[in-house]
């Protein structure tokens, strides 16, 4: 687990050499600062996505914790007609990224973050298909013993910080919310599957966790002083991303487009079916209690698909304008990071309830 900076050592300097180190070590080359707007966007395909996918196409797709293939086969939904010749068990943005880069997966489910944290580090990715997200999926939660209770509290304090991940924005917006400067806290770089070490350690003082990992994190460890902290901060957008090298390939960024209704079905029919996913997947699957998993489907955000990007597009920016005011990125204009030949796919394969 990576170490404090020592004082005086700027923490984002800290923070962004860590994060090419890592890189470093993956076999892969960081050339955040001396990527552009122009040079993300070459060579990006703007052919009309073919209707029929061609024989014999695949595509090696991301599922954490084999969500997607649970879904498809609760939700019965049709064959997809291509093959999945691989499904990745990986989830956080930074593993994502490097498994983009190593050819290794051709399209996986992330938030926002990561799609602004490859074109940080120089590698050319697009957004495909986008889900509205109105509910906070991430609370704090406080290691065991602490006294902080509010956001204000986490003055002074060591926070579990993730550049690359969802979890990363939320705790930048939270502090911008509660008026706390960056140079107030101490971030503290970590990826979010370290999260958990660190707070059961003592290492941090406060990490963002997700709703579904809260129940089980309380149930060992409330009684011995741990909390959450809610706030209304959410992270707005839950998307499906592909290397720009797949999207050019006119084969697999048809089997991408047919594989955008599936993925926009799979979240309707688990919110619509909340019994069945619980005991499904949170049950037989995670080892909650039924009751821990129906607290955490009575937090789900309604899955809402919009005919137009705007709106995420604008959130995004914001996103990446935060980044950048921090000193973790460079400035620059995120429209370039989505790929409108996609655009309103999946809001058209969905009910008019979940269209936005």
């Amino acid at each position: 687990m990576p170490s404090l900076p020592a004082p005086g050592v700027d923490r984002r300097l800290f923070l962004t050499s860590l994060l090419g180190v890592t890189a470093a070590a993956a076999g892969l080359s960081g050339c955040a600062e001396s990527t552009t707007a122009a040079t993300a966007a070459e060579g990006a395909s703007t052919a009309p996505i073919a209707a029929k996918v061609p024989a014999g196409t695949s595509l090696k797709i991301a599922s954490f914790q084999n969500t997607q293939q649970l879904q498809f086969r609760l939700a019965e939904l049709d064959d997809l007609p291509f093959k999945v010749s691989n499904w990745l068990n990986i989830g956080a943005g930074p593993d994502v990224i490097n498994a983009f880069r190593a050819k290794s997966l051709d399209l996986a489910n992330n938030a926002g973050i990561p799609p602004i944290q490859a074109y940080y580090q120089g590698f050319d990715a697009k957004i495909v298909a986008i889900d509205i997200t109105r509910k906070p999926n991430y609370l704090f939660a406080t290691k065991p013993g602490s006294d902080i209770r509010s956001v204000e509290d986490f003055r002074g304090r060591r926070l579990a910080f993730s550049q690359g991940q969802a979890q990363g924005v939320v705790l930048l917006r939270a502090l911008k919310k509660a008026g706390l400067k960056y140079d107030e806290v101490d971030l503290v770089p970590l990826t979010s599957n370290q999260f958990l070490t660190a707070l059961q350690s003592g290492q941090v003082d406060i990490a963002p966790l997700g709703n579904t990992q809260a129940p089980a994190y309380l149930a060992q460890y409330e009684s011995k002083g741990a909390r959450t902290i809610t706030t209304d901060v959410v992270d707005l957008l839950n998307l499906l991303w592909a290397p720009v090298s797949v999207l050019n390939d006119p084969a697999k960024a048809a089997a991408v487009a047919a594989y955008i209704p599936h993925w926009a079905k799979g979240q309707v029919w688990t919110y619509e079916n909340p019994d069945v996913w619980n005991e499904e997947f949170y049950v037989k699957t995670q080892n909650l209690t039924p009751e821990q998993a129906k607290g955490i489907s009575e937090l789900a955000n309604k899955p809402l698909f919009p005919s137009s990007w705007d709106e995420a597009i604008e959130w995004e920016q914001e996103t990446a304008d935060l980044l950048a005011e921090g000193g973790f990125v460079k400035k620059f204009d995120v429209a370039q990071l989505f790929d409108h030949r996609f655009e309103g796919i999946a809001a058209k394969s969905v009910p008019a309830e979940y269209r936005k």
